[in-house]
């Protein structure tokens, strides 16, 4: 039987005593949790589609009709989906989800194609898929090749010559509000639809034949007061799934779909390298999401001018009443890329942060002191660690070290305690942390090395205890985030 992805039960979801399959608009009945499928990556792109699905058949009109809406209602969502199923057919003679209006020459890839961290055609020819194997999955049942094929449309890596990222580039930063912990589904995606006017399925790109992109041309995000539903349903890569006795068993792929300019996507943060340039989406990078990464993430930056949260993340709090922020979480999730090569997938809850505008300069400067504590540490290892990964490594180390400390200095901001009183704790907190590492490294053998690399050692442990006491640049910069006076040096007047 085709797959119709409105009408047909196909998301596996978690719900409160087990697990089953759903169709679309069941996401509003109560014990419905969470999606369930085998990977984190294919949980995430499932969530963005059930809010682009609600987007695009029923979204609120503002924050009085979002308010009024929040209790779900299943049968309104059942009769408000169920025209867009035209639109929503896997196979079949007319248009196709997310696939290319006409039939594709060529012949059919493997469906393995579909998967973010699946072995390219180069690495295949070149044998070199040596950690993701190539033909994972030489068939794909329709659900699962659905979903694959809408987190392929919708986080799009580079792909070769003429094969276009998403519009958010490759492996974009998702982040997600969860209103409260173990929240139901439904509750977790009307907390990120926006609002607005609802858009035409007729918008919805396979509809029409598609925009190619030989020549360099782009595609802009239109104007206007209504949702910008191909923000939940890009597609630019030109697909078509191949079908052999109810499976999907190949997938054929031409160059040059379509090329999206400057598109927001109201799910991903963005930043600007300067002052009034285009804004770009915020990719994860490889490793742990922590307190470092929150600034223009989960929290405002200082600077709003170079670093903006996900519009999501701005809506809920403008909308929900006040003291509804603190049970809020933010999930963050993505690929981490090296240009087509996957690094590692970024799965995080991190606090709501939600604080007023001189609370968050003062988040602001504790993040940023710690950068700058770090850099300290980095340069100070020079004479213990030649290679710059490893003092890279460091680096990282410290942050993950400080992250408990930060959060407790997080809960007395929120608490209302002196901004001196935070800062001060925190700067303890990173010159404890930096010294230990430190002191790790150096005092070991020391004894057993040459004179001149213990002179170093000193000279760099006594530099890096300095930039704790203000001093050098390192030590500037710190004090200076953190709004605190630096020590009188002695021998100087005070």
């Amino acid at each position: 039987m085709p797959l119709n992805l409105i009408r047909d039960p196909w998301i596996p979801v978690a719900t409160a005593s087990g697990a089953r399959t759903i169709r679309p608009d069941q996401i509003a009945e109560p014990d419905v949790r969470f999606p369930a499928w085998p990977r984190p990556d294919l949980d995430i792109a499932c969530l963005e589609l059930l809010i682009g699905l609600v987007a695009l058949a029923d979204p609120p009109a503002g924050r009085e009709d979002w308010l009024a809406r929040r209790v779900p209602d299943p049968e309104r969502l059942r009769a408000r989906l169920a025209p867009l199923a035209p639109a929503f057919e896997l196979d079949g003679e007319g248009p196709r989800f997310l696939q290319d209006l006409e039939a594709l020459p060529g012949a059919p890839a493997s469906p393995d194609m579909l998967f973010i961290d699946s072995a390219g055609e180069s690495t295949a020819k070149k044998n070199a898929d040596l950690m993701v194997r190539r033909d994972r999955y030489p068939t794909l049942d329709p659900a699962l090749a659905a979903m694959a094929l809408y987190t392929l449309q919708a986080h799009a890596p580079s792909g070769g010559a003429g094969n276009r990222t998403s519009m958010r580039g490759g492996g974009p930063l998702v982040t997600l509000v969860e209103p409260r912990p173990d929240c139901p589904l439904w509750e977790l995606v009307w907390a990120n639809v926006p609002c607005g006017a609802p858009p035409s399925a007729d918008e919805l790109p396979w509809m029409h034949r598609t925009r190619v992109s030989d020549n360099g041309q782009q595609v802009h995000q239109p104007s206007g007061e209504g949702i910008a539903i191909e923000a939940f349903f890009g597609m630019p890569r030109r697909l078509r799934l191949v079908f052999a006795e109810g499976r999907v068993a190949g997938v054929i792929q031409r160059p040059w779909g379509t090329n999206y300019g400057l598109w927001r996507h109201p799910l991903t943060p963005y930043y600007r390298m300067k002052p009034g340039e285009a804004p770009l989406p915020v990719h994860p990078r490889a490793g742990l999401f922590g307190y470092r990464n929150w600034l223009g993430v989960v929290a405002k930056a200082g600077n709003g001018e170079l670093r903006e949260r996900a519009a999501a993340l701005d809506e809920f709090d403008a909308r929900v009443r006040e003291g509804e922020q603190l049970a809020a979480r933010v999930i963050v999730a993505g690929w981490a890329m090296d240009n087509m090569k996957p690094l590692d997938f970024t799965l995080s809850v991190q606090p709501f942060v939600d604080l007023p505008e001189d609370g968050a300069l003062i988040l602001s400067g504790l993040v940023e002191a710690a950068d700058q504590a770090a850099l300290a540490l980095r340069t100070a290892l020079e004479p213990l660690l030649a290679g710059g990964a490893t003092r890279e490594a460091e680096r990282e180390a410290f942050h993950a070290a400080t992250e408990r400390a930060f959060r407790d200095r997080f809960d007395e901001l929120k608490a209302g305690a002196a901004a001196a009183e935070i800062a001060t704790r925190w700067l303890s907190d990173l010159r404890g942390q930096a010294l230990a590492q430190f002191d790790a490294l150096a005092l070991p053998g020391l004894d057993q090395r040459e004179t001149d690399v213990i002179a170093r050692i000193v000279t760099a442990r006594r530099l890096l205890l300095g930039a704790f006491a203000g001093q050098g640049k390192y030590g500037d910069a710190m004090f200076g985030k953190l709004m605190l006076e630096k020590p009188a040096r002695k021998g100087r007047a005070a």
